[in-house]
């Protein structure tokens, strides 16, 4: 591997990078090379919200997941396509909306007493986007919405029919369903047999061939709110889920792209009938199948009726956003992630040890000090199937030979370790979050950082000239004041006593 310096800060004028990038693909059930389909640029779809309410925090970790993805294969030179979708046609939008209300339905601070479905979604579109932003994830290349497509999932459903892999109800009805049994490699994303699957509940089994036959088109029912149906060769209706993320991702990026990704729930029968119903078609679809871990509560899948759920917002109000996005990416992003009550104040402890350094460090030089290129073992850990954990290892190491330097008064390499974890931390996106909306960024907030930054390199420079006396009472002064000073492996840390 080959590793050179950035001319600049954007990563796509990295002058040379050799890379042997490796991940996952839930399809072979294997870590395989990954190698663009176009050198140099990468396509990457990834399943957005269905904005049927606010989002949940698996939601945004999915979100946070393929940011960090998306930076680190820019990072190693490449021109990145992103589409996330947002489905903002569903049943359960139609139910939650004021045409569909039952005559019992007490009005929530989620749900108004009146409001039209479109309404509905995208007051939801909009707290997915607030949720992304505050935790610093990027806006997609596109993002493009189900309703604004239907003509192109019309066209694909079409292509279906006269390929034999989908009909139109057997009760006359507009309804329009794959035919799993005409398609050969269906199951083949979940390694499943179609003798195992349970019958797809999306639609009514009246109509169907088989009951594991899944809706392409849904037929305008007479409770259905005004507004809610296109006409189509079939007649009136909506498309099904599924039809949607073909039609959009293959609008997109085209009939054969890099990385499909998303939640691990979404495997079957979302992404198992996507694919399925895209190659039918003829279309190559996606090289590479990715797919994060879930989120849980102390071991436990969080649910509401247990009441062990934590929501974006919860974890917002508890935490900074920088520390926030920190506990959703550090773990491998396949495996499960679990939420306990100490997990926000540990990412936060851990976010202000690479934040003191760059501080503490940042003092030293006039100018400021940019950018570089990842230690090779960071490189090494993000190619190895994205592991974050390994990657987070190293820069946490870096800091600590940062501290070292700082110690001894070795400017050069202070200088070295500061560009290389202030790198590290631009490809996580660990410094992308916006703090200003919060209460700990207010500008007393901010006096009182640069105050005890201040006292904390004095108290750095009394110890490195044995001045211990000096260092004590620095201390014992920022003691009394209700700020607790830490000396860790990692470099000194502080916080605000709740004692005082």
């Amino acid at each position: 591997m080959r590793y050179e310096k950035f001319l600049c800060n954007r990563p796509t004028e990295l002058k040379s990078y050799d890379v042997g990038q490796q991940f996952y693909d839930t399809a072979t059930g294997a870590i395989r090379d990954f190698k663009p389909i176009n050198d140099g640029e990468v396509s990457v779809y990834y399943c957005g919200a269905t904005v049927q309410g606010r989002p949940h925090v698996g939601h945004i970790r999915s979100a946070v997941v393929f940011d960090i993805l998306v930076r680190w294969l820019e990072y190693a030179g490449n021109k990145v396509t992103l589409v996330r979708n947002v489905t903002d046609i569903d049943d359960k939008i139609l139910s939650r909306s004021d045409d569909s209300f039952e005559a019992d339905f007490v009005a929530t601070n989620d749900y108004p007493a009146r409001e039209s479905w479109w309404a509905l979604a995208y007051r939801f579109e909009n707290a997915f986007a607030a949720a992304y932003t505050a935790l610093g994830v990027r806006r997609p290349t596109y993002e493009p919405r189900a309703t604004g497509h239907i003509p192109e999932m019309i066209t694909l459903i079409q292509r279906l029919i006269d390929a034999g892999h989908a009909y139109q109800a057997l009760d006359g009805s507009a309804d329009v369903y794959f035919d799993v049994t005409s398609w050969p490699n269906y199951g083949a994303l979940t390694h499943q047999s179609i003798e195992m699957m349970q019958d797809a509940g999306d639609a009514p089994v009246r109509g169907k061939k088989d009951p594991r036959d899944f809706a392409l088109w849904k037929s305008k029912l007479e409770t259905d709110p005004a507004g809610a149906a296109w006409e189509s060769p079939w007649g009136p209706g909506r498309p099904g889920w599924h039809i949607e993320c073909s039609a959009m991702a293959t609008k997109y990026l085209g009939s054969h792209f890099d990385i499909h990704g998303g939640g691990l729930d979404l495997r079957f029968p979302h992404h198992e009938n996507e694919l399925a119903q895209s190659t039918a078609a003829g279309d190559h679809f996606a090289n590479f199948w990715m797919h994060n871990g879930l989120v849980t509560a102390e071991g436990e899948k969080m649910s509401k009726s247990v009441g062990n759920t934590v929501s974006p917002e919860q974890m917002l109000a508890m935490a900074r956003p920088a520390a926030v996005r920190y506990f959703l990416g550090q773990a491998h992003y396949r495996s499960q992630l679990d939420y306990h009550p100490s997990a926000l104040e540990e990412a936060q402890a851990a976010l202000e040890r690479i934040e003191a350094f760059q501080a503490r460090a940042t003092k030293l030089f006039d100018n400021t000090i940019g950018t570089d290129t990842v230690p090779a073992a960071f490189a090494s850990a993000m190619e190895d199937d994205l592991n974050v954990p390994e990657a987070l290892a190293v820069l946490h190491a870096t800091v600590r030979a940062g501290n070292a330097a700082l110690d001894a008064h070795d400017v050069e390499s202070v200088e070295s370790y500061l560009r290389q974890v202030n790198t590290m931390v631009d490809v996580l996106g660990l410094n992308s979050a916006p703090e200003g909306h919060q209460e700990t960024t207010s500008a007393s907030h901010r006096a009182l950082e640069a105050l005890v930054a201040a006292q904390i390199a004095a108290r750095a420079d009394a110890r490195a000239a044995k001045d211990w006396a000096t260092a004590d009472a620095i201390r014992d002064q920022l003691a009394e004041a209700g700020i607790v000073v830490k000396d860790t492996p990692d470099g000194v840390t502080w916080s605000v006593s709740d004692q005082n």
